[in-house]
């Protein structure tokens, strides 16, 4: 699809602008919510804030564009999906379901 700018009116144009850049918004935040489903709340996460070492910590929450990540040490960062990775337990592969507590049948 091709469009000519060239004939278009200073309205008209304006209207494109504003068209592109909410799509292109959109895109964005698919782009982000489908990184979020990539991760689960409670998930034990590491990332590298610029200029500081490696965090990990637990991700807590789900906003709009990003994640809300608690630190071993209690900071609060909200963090853009993309820039996490997911900390694989050692014996996290023997648990179905880790968040599940077996309880005694009566």
């Amino acid at each position: 699809m091709s469009i000519n700018i060239n004939n278009l009116s200073e309205e008209e144009l304006i209207d494109l602008n504003n068209r592109i850049v909410e799509r292109l918004r959109f895109l964005h935040q698919a782009r982000a919510h489908s990184r979020m489903l990539d991760f689960r709340i409670g998930d034990r996460v590491s990332f590298q804030p610029e200029g500081r070492p490696m965090l990990i910590g637990v991700l807590t929450r789900y906003n709009r564009k990003t994640v809300t990540v608690i630190s071993g040490s209690g900071e609060r960062w909200n963090v853009a999906p993309g820039l996490l990775h997911r900390i694989v337990e050692a014996n996290a592969g023997s648990e179905k379901h880790p968040n599940v507590v077996p309880m005694r049948k009566r």
